[in-house]
């Protein structure tokens, strides 16, 4: 090859290289935002964490819960049941693609992760949201996400249990004595209008009906 064609040849690899970087560039580009820029190394599945004893705590990035506390936070995934299903709503496409709505429920009364209190405050205070079967039903399509609304159900289940741990305050003698008095005046009231009625309805009598 001579001097010339050595020097064409050299040019076409100047202009063809540059092409080529661009577009691996293109079919390798991520967004800034994406899942594995935001959470690098995970594999984005659900699991259920193992803890482990206190002396060995400080070997591994699992919190260790406290043994004295009556719930913790933690609920372990192997222990409820989710499904997911389309939500309802306007979202488009992804509405109609995406099983997005969660449904998470488990077995109260067989629920050995929680303590005998707790489980029996459950069962009264969330009477609307056991089904016949006893399970609790919590279900979440706040937003288009399935992780988000999988985190929302169980945010929800959180609130759910801490709320039977709250003690109610004892009402003060002023109070009683308000509810009293309130009480009072609402049954007063009552036969007040009760009384009202009735003679309402005497005077649209006839009054020579008898004779």
């Amino acid at each position: 090859m001579n001097f010339v064609g050595r020097q064409c040849l050299r040019i076409l690899q100047s202009d063809v290289k540059p092409q080529t970087r661009l577009s691996r560039r293109f079919l390798s580009f991520k967004s800034a935002i994406s899942l594995e820029n935001l959470y690098p190394g995970s594999k984005q599945n659900l699991y259920t964490p193992t803890f482990v004893s206190a002396q060995y705590s400080l070997r591994t990035t699992s919190t260790v819960p406290d043994p004295k506390a009556k719930f913790t936070g933690y609920i372990p995934m192997d222990k409820v049941r989710v499904t997911y299903s389309a939500s309802s709503g306007p979202g488009g496409q992804n509405v109609n693609c995406v099983n997005t709505k969660v449904d998470l429920r488990f077995e109260v009364s067989t629920a050995t992760w929680l303590t005998e209190e707790i489980r029996t405050k459950l069962l009264e205070q969330c009477k609307n949201k056991i089904n016949k079967d006893g399970y609790l039903v919590i279900k979440s399509d706040l937003t288009r996400s399935q992780h988000l609304n999988l985190a929302d159900a169980l945010e929800k289940l959180r609130t759910l249990i801490r709320a039977t741990l709250v003690t109610p305050p004892e009402p003060s003698p002023e109070s009683e004595e308000r509810k009293r008095k309130n009480l009072l005046r609402a049954a007063r009231e009552r036969l007040h209008e009760k009384r009202s009625r009735s003679q309402l309805k005497q005077s649209r009598q006839d009054p020579t009906a008898d004779f």
